[in-house]
């Protein structure tokens, strides 16, 4: 008998056990720009109107700080800190790790939700299970990634079990109910997601975070999106901040199909100059878009 396995001492194994996922181009890191979709029916409102409380709140209790600097101020990043007009690298950190943990959540649930009911119902899924759990593992990464650089306390995670208990089993109900709903909410939360990540890329261009300034990227953010060795995380900031361009395209466009409908991200991938340019797909988009790629891919399959 042959005797067990054991793994090395102090061994550490990496493997890239991730779902598809974009890599970036540099042009399409720079093609995002902060937008917003204007609600239109009752759900929509309902959805925003409950992004900007959430936001509100988080923003009270974090004290998340973007106070416009008085113009022709020369005042140090001390002073400027001490004014609570910027933050310091901890304040980000505490923001960052919270949220990640918690945007991982959605993208769980309805995939969950969507493949119960393919089995319940003995029918195909039309795309969607794939793209929900790629977003859960996407948001999921994020959090690995800013935990290299961080190790949260006890409070900090004690806080962040209490939060993702009760998200879960709410937003689990709510998708129950209206996944309409539950996609036009995730959609207005990754709008603030991106204009946040844009806040803290501005705020370190300008030199308010001198300790991210050189900091090497960690080795996971290296591996899953392809950076440079010399990757720092300026680079990671930019591509954390295109996932969730692509989350809030995502969501925004699901949020306008019927659950039947067939996803268009599972047969193609939009580059960032329409994900960070636009908000959505229309149901309409959607189904053209759907059949323009089937026919691409027909095409090269008669090659």
């Amino acid at each position: 008998m042959l005797p067990p396995l054991e793994a090395p001492e102090k061994q550490h194994i990496t493997g890239d056990w991730v779902l598809f996922h974009p890599v970036y181009t540099p042009g399409e890191l720079k093609a995002v720009d902060v937008l917003h979709r204007t609600p239109q029916t009752l759900s929509d409102k309902f959805a925003y109107r409950l992004v900007r409380l959430c936001r509100w709140g988080f923003d009270f209790v974090s004290g998340y700080k973007d106070r416009p600097i008085p113009p022709g101020s020369n005042m140090s990043l001390e002073e400027l800190r001490k004014g609570k007009y910027v933050m310091d690298e901890k304040q980000w950190m505490t923001r960052i790790l919270f949220l990640e943990s918690i945007a991982g959540v959605p993208g769980m649930v309805a995939a969950t939700l969507r493949h119960l009911k393919s089995i319940r119902l003995m029918r195909r899924d039309s795309g969607w299970i794939h793209t929900l759990l790629e977003e859960a593992e996407n948001e999921r990464m994020h959090l690995m990634t800013f935990f290299a650089l961080r190790d949260p306390g006890i409070a900090l995670r004690a806080l962040v079990l209490a939060a993702q208990g009760v998200f879960y089993n709410i937003f689990f109900l709510s998708y129950v109910v209206s996944p309409k709903t539950c996609h036009r909410f995730v959609g207005h939360l990754e709008e603030e997601a991106v204009r946040t990540y844009t806040h803290a890329i501005e705020e370190l261009e300008k030199g308010h975070l001198p300790e991210w300034e050189n900091k090497d990227a960690p080795s996971i953010a290296k591996d899953y999106w392809r950076l440079e060795e010399n990757a720092t995380i300026r680079d990671v900031l930019y591509a954390v901040r295109s996932d969730e361009t692509t989350h809030r395209f995502v969501n925004h466009s699901l949020g306008n199909l019927e659950p039947t409908d067939v996803n268009p991200f599972a047969i193609r991938e939009p580059d960032m100059h329409t994900k960070g340019k636009h908000i959505e797909f229309t149901r309409e988009k959607s189904a053209e878009y759907v059949k323009d790629a089937d026919n691409l891919i027909r095409r090269h399959s008669s090659d």
